[in-house]
């Protein structure tokens, strides 16, 4: 590829499209509808990394920190890191079980309208073909464009392909690799599989030296502008180091580039992005294992992985169970975002079978109760209940414990849905944001309530609404999961 010719196509579509690369024209972005309705997502991080499958996603960097625990699993499974590298994995990564036909039945089962398979995590391996680098599956490995035929079979089933970058991190990911003897040697060159091999900065200390330099800016922008040409996605998410002062500038290029191309294409797309990484109303927020504690007035996500421990696949994930998974699904909705999760499959491109029993009962509760979810819009309260819901990212290292008091609502067309985290024994549930606090005054026996059903339940509910609140009684339900009460009104 032409470097050069590239870039000037860039600022070719920048300068003749509807959105330029500034703040002040990017903040007329607006999240398209498709978008708003989806609620749930999958993400998926499959690489390199699940060779090894040991302790996290992260093996490439990690099995280079010496001392570490990864560092010291690899000298005793693989050999010493000059002897056997990362780059080493890359033979063994041949996917020979991948089935995207396969695959995409699960994840519509699932319930999930978009699916994010990761184009390149932070190990620098891409998951498409690319002329930027040879590095890549469809030349090494699998020897097959995994993000191509996926991303066929996903839009084939009506789903929306969505895609990820984890490149900017790439700066500084394999830089351990020179503070000993390793096969992370110089000279390296734009393109090389572990360039550049910065030192790892501070994290608390963002803007610390050394900066990413203009060629490793230009090659990241020309790396995410050819996966949008290329493969069109509906949405681009980035991981987090995007918020680095150095990259602001690629950022509004490559917001103005994607946002025009969606218009010739006749897409409306989503960027993703975590902290202040772009002026706020120019794409969407994203909170990475956690969420809000009260509702937003803006559109928003969550993105998490069905183990706590890992996005990738480790013989030692920790899983979380499905309720956790619908009771924060059910959360984020209620409070205007949707949750993308993520699954880690395994090297030879199966699924394993917990991330797939999860997905399975994530998609058999929404197929009973998808109507409190798909298309829904916050109501006038968005939850209530004594359980406080941690703020921010980084807060679901272990699981929520939920009361019969805690519910959730939603609404659409002529219904309210409030569904209530934790089914008592007794089926006796009083719904406070819904008291009528003119009932004995003027002797009102029902209100502007026409009807309430609880969805997959065969039985009429009992209800009165009283100054209390909603008071509803079904009994003979046992459920381990969320249970939705139908509200409708006139």
């Amino acid at each position: 590829m032409d470097r050069k010719k590239y870039l000037q196509k860039i600022n070719e579509v920048i300068h003749e499209g509807k959105f330029q690369d500034n703040w002040s024209s990017l903040s007329h972005y607006e999240v398209p509808r498709w978008y708003t309705q989806a609620k749930f997502g999958i993400f998926i991080h499959w690489g390199v990394y699940s060779v090894p499958a040991f302790e996290s996603e992260w093996y490439s960097r990690n099995m280079y920190i010496q001392g570490s625990p990864a560092f010291e699993h690899h000298i005793k499974t693989y050999g010493k890191q000059d002897e056997f590298g990362y780059k080493d994995f890359i033979p063994m990564f041949e996917a020979e079980k991948f089935d995207p036909v396969k695959w995409v039945e699960l994840f519509k089962a699932s319930g999930a309208n978009y699916v994010c398979p990761v184009a390149e995590h932070t190990d620098g391996f891409q998951m498409y073909k690319s002329e930027l680098s040879k590095w890549n599956a469809a030349e090494m490995g699998p020897k097959r464009d995994i993000l191509g035929e996926l991303r066929e079979v996903i839009e084939k089933e009506g789903i929306k392909f969505c895609t990820s970058s984890h490149r900017f991190e790439h700066w500084f990911f394999m830089g351990h690799g020179k503070q000993f003897d390793s096969d992370v040697k110089e000279p390296m060159s734009c393109g090389d599989f572990y360039w550049p091999a910065m030192p790892e900065p501070n994290y608390y200390e963002l803007f610390s030296e050394p900066y990413p330099s203009q060629e490793f800016l230009e090659d990241w922008l020309l790396r995410c502008c050819e996966i949008v040409d290329n493969y069109q996605p509906s949405m681009v998410y980035f991981d987090w180091w995007i918020h680095h002062e150095s990259l602001k500038p690629y950022l509004k290029k490559f917001a103005a580039y994607y946002y025009n191309q969606a218009i010739k294409w006749g897409k409306e797309v989503v960027i993703h992005y975590k902290h202040d990484a772009f002026h706020f109303g120019c794409a969407v927020v994203d909170i990475e294992r956690g969420q809000f504690a009260d509702v937003k007035p803006y559109y928003w996500q969550t993105d998490t992985s069905v183990a706590r421990n890992s996005w990738g696949y480790t013989k030692n994930n920790d899983y979380k169970s499905v309720n956790e998974i619908i009771c924060d699904l059910v959360d984020i909705v209620s409070k205007n975002g949707n949750l993308m999760l993520n699954i880690g499959p395994k090297s030879d491109g199966t699924i394993p079978k917990e991330d797939e029993a999860i997905l399975r009962g994530i998609g058999k509760w929404l197929k009973t109760n998808g109507e409190a979810i798909y298309g829904t819009h916050v109501w006038r309260n968005s939850a209530e209940g004594p359980t406080k819901i941690p703020e921010g990212q980084f807060t679901d290292d272990a699981a929520k414990v939920f009361t019969s008091e805690d519910i959730r609502f939603t609404a659409q067309n002529d219904a309210v849905y409030a569904t209530v985290l934790n089914w008592p024994e007794d089926g006796k549930i009083c719904i406070k944001s819904m008291a009528d606090r003119d009932a004995i005054k003027l002797k009102f026996f029902h209100g502007i309530i026409r009807d309430i059903d609880i969805l997959g339940f065969d039985g009429k509910p009992k209800f009165v609404r009283t100054e209390e609140g909603l008071e509803v009684e079904a009994k003979g339900i046992a459920s381990e999961l969320p249970v939705v009460i139908k509200v409708t009104v006139d």
